[in-house]
């Protein structure tokens, strides 16, 4: 599993607590906003890890028009 890190440092949130928002939400689907304000790191950070998670097809993601994009865990 990616720690979505390059540097070799701890990542300051894991895949799994990313996983757990969508996990713990009644909403169909999370932005990158949203995940963000849930995460003590930066959008394009978020951005980067979600990217991640995606090609490790834990979760699913689209873009919606500008820098909007919406993530989902994908059914099995």
């Amino acid at each position: 599993m990616s720690d979505g890190s390059k540097s070799g440092r701890k990542p300051r949130v894991t895949d799994e607590e990313i996983l757990q928002l969508f996990e713990d939400t009644d909403d169909p689907v999370l932005s990158t906003a949203e995940v963000t304000e849930q995460l003590p790191i930066k959008r394009s950070a978020t951005y980067k890890r979600l990217s991640a998670l995606q090609d490790e097809e834990q979760l699913t993601g689209k873009d919606i028009g500008g820098r909007n994009s919406i993530w989902w865990i994908p059914e099995e």
